[in-house]
């Protein structure tokens, strides 16, 4: 008999609710996303998430529940995503679902959002071939706007970082050479539409690494090397070709994020590789890591586009897993916005 967790995700501007059957099937799945209220401003404003949360969020999660032609009576759980994230928008997510677990009689799960990203991997959609997917043992590498992490997925539920970033994070590189190239936001979709028209070999942007730490990430530098440049031909007077500005760098720091993570992955014996977060929906970064993964022998893996960003199946999928290793929050569960990874 199968099991139905209802996920609820509000971490950021995305209001999403979900229901997924056995931390796979996806039942049904709803997403509400404040990307052109952000735009005017260049990027997210953490009190206008905030408001748009509470007026979508019961909205998203009626509509969630309708699509998956279930009573509330067949849900085994509702999970929530409590953090890491944006305090407020966090929040709005954590009460809603408290109030919804009180009220119905549903046990409460608390879900951390990186692990969600990751757990996208299991998904699949209802109607469509019922595959397994990718299992753990994986070497997994975690991508977004806040987080740049490779991750050793030892179980469903079991994680342990081997990389992480110093500085800035890779999707927050992407947001930020976006705007200097006055692409506006969201970056990251932007600089790789653009960079299909560039050549990648145009200008040499440093590939950086970070001491005695084969797996770490550090993306500061290479964002000052395009603020450097572009300002080096604004003073000489020279025309910038913002086509090559953005696939040179693209390709750089997606030949960091492809080595380091199948280096981890040779070096601790795993034989998949997997993608997640936002940046995981860059094609140049989905074809770099198949190929160069599939050059050493290793498989790799990767959600469907709609999973990279957030949304509630993923939080209803690692919420899954936790019910079964039978983890509950209580009605005390809070926002935990710096939340890490493994933290419980």
């Amino acid at each position: 008999m199968s099991r139905y967790i209802l996920g609820i995700e509000t971490s950021c501007d995305e209001t999403a609710a979900s229901v997924v059957a056995d931390g796979r099937k996806v039942i049904s799945n709803v997403i509400y996303t404040q990307i052109p209220t952000h735009t005017l401003y260049g990027g997210v404003v953490p009190e206008i998430a905030s408001r748009e949360h509470v007026l979508k969020i019961n909205q998203v999660i009626k509509k969630a529940m309708e699509d998956a032609k279930l009573d509330w009576s067949d849900l085994d759980a509702i999970a929530v995503t409590y953090g890491p994230g944006l305090v407020g928008p966090l929040l709005i997510g954590v009460s809603t679902a408290k109030a919804l677990a009180y009220a119905k009689g549903i046990p409460l799960v608390g879900v951390n959002h990186i692990e969600g990203h990751i757990c996208a991997n299991y998904l699949y959609e209802r109607g469509g071939q019922d595959e397994v997917g990718v299992a753990p043992p994986y070497m997994c590498l975690v991508a977004s706007g806040g987080h740049s992490h490779i991750v050793r997925v030892d179980d469903f539920t079991k994680y342990t970082i081997i990389g992480r970033t110093h500085d800035d994070a890779a999707g927050e590189a992407f947001d930020k050479v976006a705007r200097a190239i006055g692409l506006g936001y969201p970056g990251g979709p932007k600089v790789d539409k653009l960079a299909r028209e560039g050549n990648p070999d145009a200008i040499d942007f440093p590939r950086a690494s970070v001491g005695d730490s084969p797996y770490d990430f550090s993306f500061s530098g290479i964002k000052s090397a395009v603020l450097n440049y572009l300002n080096g031909a604004e003073m000489k007077g020279e025309e910038v070709n913002k086509a090559d500005v953005a696939a040179s760098f693209q390709q750089a720091v997606i030949d960091v994020l492809a080595d380091h993570t199948v280096q981890a992955a040779i070096d601790h014996g795993m034989k998949t590789v997997a993608l997640a977060g936002g940046v995981a929906a860059n094609s140049l970064l989905r074809e770099t890591m198949k190929e160069r993964a599939e050059l050493k022998g290793i498989s790799f893996h990767c959600p469907e586009l709609i999973y990279c960003t957030d949304n509630g199946a993923m939080i209803a999928s690692a919420g899954y897993f936790e019910y079964e290793e039978g983890r509950r929050a209580d009605l005390y569960l809070n926002a935990v916005p710096n939340l890490k990874i493994g933290e419980r």
